[in-house]
C-alpha cells in the first residue's frame, strides 16, 4: 500500500471518528433535553384526559403513548449510562477486549430490549405467539443461520431481536437503516456488535457489506435481514409494483399484484447474503398483528392491541438452498408467497392490506 493510500485511510478513519463523536454528543443531548419534556407531556396528558376516559371507560391512548416514549426515553438513557460502565470496567483487561466487548454488548441489548418488550406488554396489551416454539434455549448455540424477516409494523425489528435474544439463545447480527444511530443506546451497542448500517460506507455497496457481515457467521450466529427493504404499507405495495413494470419485469410485477399482505422481495442483498454463508440453514419469518400499525393514524385508532401478534418461521437446510443466483431467485419469490399465504389465513380481524 502507498504513503498516500495509507494517509487517505488514516484520514477517512479520523474524519470518522469525529462524525462518530459529534453524532452521538448531539443525539445525548437530546435525549437529556426529552426526558422531562416527555415526563411533563405525560403528567398534562393523564390530567386532561382522566375525566374523559373516566366517564367513558376510554383507551387512555394520549397516556399510554406518552407513557411509553417516556419509559423508551429512559431505557435508552440507562443503556448509555451501562455501556459506559461496561467500557470503564473493560479498560484495564487487554485480553480478548473485543470478544469481552461484543458479549456484554449484546446481555446489554438483551436486558434493554427485555425491559422495552414488557413495557408493551403492560402499556398496549402486547402478546405474542410464536409457532412452532423456538428450539432453542437462553445459551443454546445453534449453526450459523440467516434469519429472511417479513417487516412491517411499528417495532417488529426489536420484537425480532429480543426474541433471538432472549428465547433463541441467538446472536444476531443485522441490517438496519442507518437512520436508526440517531438512537444514542443503540447506536453505541450496535456499533460494538457485527453489524451493518445501510446505505454503508463510502466507496462500498451494499450487497458488498451485507455479503461481508454474512461472511464472518459463527456457532450462535444468525444474520437478519429484511428482503422487503423498507416496511410493509399498502401504499408503498402499490409503488414498488409500478416500480417494476417501468422497469420492464412484468412478470414480476403480476406475481407481486398476487402477494397482498408484502412487498416483494428485493434479490440484491438476500442473494448477496447466501452467496457468502453457504452453509447456513435459512429461517424465514412471516408475522401479523403490528402490521395494522403502519402511519399515525392508525397507531392512534388501533392502540392498545386487541389482538395477539402472530409469529411463524421455518427453517430451510442449507443443502436445500437452490446453488445460483437465478434458481435463488425464483425460491426467494415462492418463499415469499408463502409468507403473503400465511398472513392471509392469519391476519387479525379488521386488519386491512389493499
Amino acid at each position: 500500500m502507498s504513503v498516500t493510500a495509507v494517509h487517505r485511510r488514516r484520514a477517512t478513519r479520523l474524519s470518522g471518528v469525529v462524525v462518530t463523536v459529534l453524532r452521538r454528543t448531539t443525539t445525548t443531548a437530546l435525549l437529556l433535553a426529552l426526558v422531562p419534556t416527555v415526563a411533563a407531556l405525560l403528567v398534562a396528558a393523564g390530567v386532561l384526559c382522566a375525566p374523559v376516559s373516566l366517564a367513558t371507560r376510554g383507551p387512555w391512548r394520549p397516556v399510554r403513548i406518552t407513557a411509553f416514549a417516556l419509559v423508551y426515553l429512559l431505557v435508552d438513557l440507562s443503556g448509555l449510562v451501562a455501556a459506559a460502565g461496561l467500557w470503564v470496567r473493560r479498560l484495564p483487561d487487554r485480553r480478548n477486549r473485543r470478544e469481552r466487548r461484543t458479549a456484554d454488548a449484546f446481555a446489554l441489548l438483551e436486558r434493554l430490549l427485555r425491559l422495552l418488550r414488557r413495557a408493551g406488554e403492560r402499556v398496549f396489551g402486547l402478546r405474542v405467539e410464536v409457532t412452532p416454539p423456538l428450539p432453542g434455549e437462553k445459551g443454546h448455540t445453534a449453526g450459523p443461520v440467516l434469519i429472511l424477516a417479513r417487516h412491517a409494523g411499528v417495532g417488529d425489528s426489536f420484537l425480532l431481536l429480543q426474541t433471538l435474544l432472549s428465547q433463541a439463545g441467538l446472536r444476531p447480527h443485522t441490517v438496519l437503516k442507518r437512520t436508526l444511530r440517531a438512537d444514542p443506546a443503540l447506536d453505541v451497542l450496535i456499533g460494538r456488535v457485527p453489524h451493518c448500517f445501510l446505505p454503508p460506507r463510502r466507496g462500498q455497496a451494499a450487497q458488498e457489506a451485507i455479503a461481508e457481515l454474512a461472511a464472518g457467521l459463527g456457532p450462535g450466529d444468525a444474520l437478519v435481514i429484511f428482503p422487503e427493504g423498507g416496511n410493509f404499507t399498502p401504499r408503498r405495495r402499490r409503488r414498488v409494483i409500478a416500480s417494476l413494470r417501468r422497469r420492464g419485469l412484468p412478470r414480476r410485477a403480476s406475481r407481486a399484484e398476487r402477494m397482498h399482505h408484502v412487498l416483494p422481495p428485493q434479490d440484491t442483498g438476500a442473494l448477496a447474503t447466501l452467496a457468502a454463508a453457504p452453509t447456513a440453514d435459512v429461517v424465514f419469518v412471516a408475522h401479523t398483528g403490528l402490521d395494522v400499525l403502519h402511519s399515525t393514524r392508525t397507531v392512534w385508532s388501533r392502540l392498545p392491541l386487541r389482538e395477539s401478534v402472530r409469529a411463524r418461521w421455518w427453517c430451510i437446510p442449507a443443502h436445500r438452498v437452490p446453488p445460483d443466483d437465478a434458481a435463488r431467485s425464483e425460491w426467494l419469490l415462492a418463499q415469499w408467497t408463502s409468507v403473503d399465504h400465511w398472513i392471509a389465513t392469519h391476519a387479525n380481524p379488521g386488519a386491512t392490506h389493499a
